[in-house]
């Protein structure tokens, strides 16, 4: 755990990453990062009640959020693999993709085999983005080229695409089950260097979901690639983040360890479902 010492060495993460979770410039143009915040977020419904009449009114709340001026649209809906056709055709038109989990969410407890099934299925059908999640149960066990190699086939399939458009890859840590920061940060550099455009907190299905302490650490293994490489990739925190305040201090971290260039949607998601309604009533 060399580089984990290098990047981190007697930092107290937890007090780092609260204090970089504050930005005098959010604070002074707060409305203006609210917006930007309504822009950032993957729009999501991944219930087992889920229906087609749900999912339709979802993709019309994502492109028309609000009666208000200029509310800008959401940057996705994210859904089951079988809306995926669906929400695609209700989208068409817009600059909102059609993100879908996948690889047996939120477990990923099935053969790799099942899962490149799922992967193929979800990109025959339309899919945008695909929000996949590793083994943790492997990665725990400590078969971390296992875990590797699943990301590196999976992103292969992705990069490929239909008809030579790519599938963005958004690879899920769930950094609840991983426990400890060594593990985040491990997880988070086996996944970019397997291939993956976004990493992700959580599947939002377990307690801890995405956490400022988390968040800091991959934010960290991000800046530390960039450096490295040159290539910018993307994060996407998830699970829990209900309240605006909690919206702008993932922002602030983002602002703070990364800079102005990740604030785009193109680097930068929220995954939420009732995240959005608080925002607008916070619109001023």
């Amino acid at each position: 755990m060399e580089n984990y010492n290098r990047l981190f060495g007697s930092t107290n993460i937890s007090d780092k990453a609260n204090k970089l979770s504050t930005n005098s410039k959010i604070a002074e143009n707060k409305n203006d990062y609210i917006f930007k915040a309504i822009s950032f977020i993957d729009l999501t419904t991944l219930e087992g009640n889920d229906t087609f009449d749900k999912v339709g009114l979802l993709c019309d709340k994502a492109i028309n959020p609000s009666n208000k001026k200029d509310v800008p649209t959401c940057a996705a809906v994210c859904i089951y693999p079988r809306f995926i056709n669906f929400v695609s055709s209700k989208l068409k038109g817009t600059n909102i993709k059609t993100a879908t989990v996948a690889t047996s969410f939120p477990s990923g407890q099935v053969p790799l085999q099942l899962k490149l099934e799922e992967i193929k299925y979800c990109i025959d059908e339309g899919a945008d983005e695909i929000d996949m999640v590793i083994s943790r149960g492997e990665f725990l066990s400590n078969n971390y080229k296992l875990v590797s190699d699943e990301i590196s086939q999976i992103s292969e399939l992705c990069r490929a695409g239909k008809s030579n458009n790519p599938v963005h890859l958004k690879v899920i840590l769930e950094t609840g089950e991983l426990k400890t920061t060594e593990n985040i940060y491990l997880a988070s550099v086996l996944a970019i260097n397997a291939g993956a455009d976004f990493i992700k907190t959580s599947t939002g299905k377990i307690s801890p979901a995405a956490t400022l302490e988390a968040a800091f650490v991959m934010l960290s293994v991000i800046k530390d690639h960039f450096e490295k490489t040159g290539k910018r990739i993307g994060f996407k925190p998830a699970g829990g983040i209900r309240t605006t305040d909690e919206a702008l201090q993932y922002i602030a971290l983002v602002l703070n360890i990364l800079g102005e260039e990740w604030l785009t949607s193109k680097l930068f998601r929220i995954g939420a479902s009732s995240l959005l309604n608080n925002l607008l009533e916070d619109l001023k």
